[in-house]
């Protein structure tokens, strides 16, 4: 019955590698949006170039810039999506097959892409999703044609609830973050002692 139990419990514990192919999924989504959003900010560059055009007209102009901050607001909306991706991968790496020696022992790396709680990876990926929640209210604003007073009544409103979500944000970042911070100094006063 010992083996059983053993081969068994060795079975589920080596389960949590099928986690690997939603790593290497997430992975090559990021690549690809990351690609996709570059390839849009180089085409994006090249219509820029007719901007200074002499033989166009001001309602052109207008248009032409109209659509590229459009196509900006879309890009950065792109990168983000590719940023929650890249976040997402490695998360799941960390929380279910390994530690990342290099992400732990660089000073360089980004304290973001350090995960060591689901509730970690939740919080991270919560505000990147946010922002791209920013974004895209920021572009869809771009494009709305105000034709009623409600209309500006809906947009204000959107805008006070971004707001309202930023504040609850930062107001957890402050409350967590105040804790690491004093566990941080502690740490750096035990070793300017020694």
């Amino acid at each position: 019955m010992k083996f059983i139990e053993t081969l068994l419990e060795g079975t589920l514990w080596n389960s949590r590698f099928v986690i690997f192919l939603a790593v290497l999924g997430s992975l090559f989504a990021s690549f690809a949006i990351f690609y996709m959003a570059t390839v849009d900010v180089v085409i994006l560059v090249q219509h820029t170039f007719h901007y200074a055009d002499a033989s166009m007209t001001e309602e052109m102009r207008k248009a032409l810039h109209d659509t590229t901050v459009s196509h900006i607001v879309e890009v950065i909306d792109g990168y983000l999506l590719a940023v929650v991706l890249l976040i997402f991968s490695l998360g799941l790496y960390e929380l279910f097959i390994s530690d990342i020696d290099q992400a732990h022992g660089s000073k360089a790396s980004s304290k973001i892409l350090v995960i060591n709680s689901l509730d970690d990876l939740k919080s991270r990926l919560a505000k990147v999703i946010l922002m791209i929640m920013i974004v895209t209210l920021f572009e869809e604003a771009i494009n709305m044609h105000i034709t009623q007073p409600i209309d500006l009544i809906y947009m204000g409103g959107a805008i006070a609830l971004i707001a309202l979500a930023l504040y609850w944000t930062h107001a957890s970042e402050s409350r967590h973050g105040g804790d690491d911070g004093e566990a941080e100094d502690d740490e750096h006063k035990e070793k300017a002692e020694h």
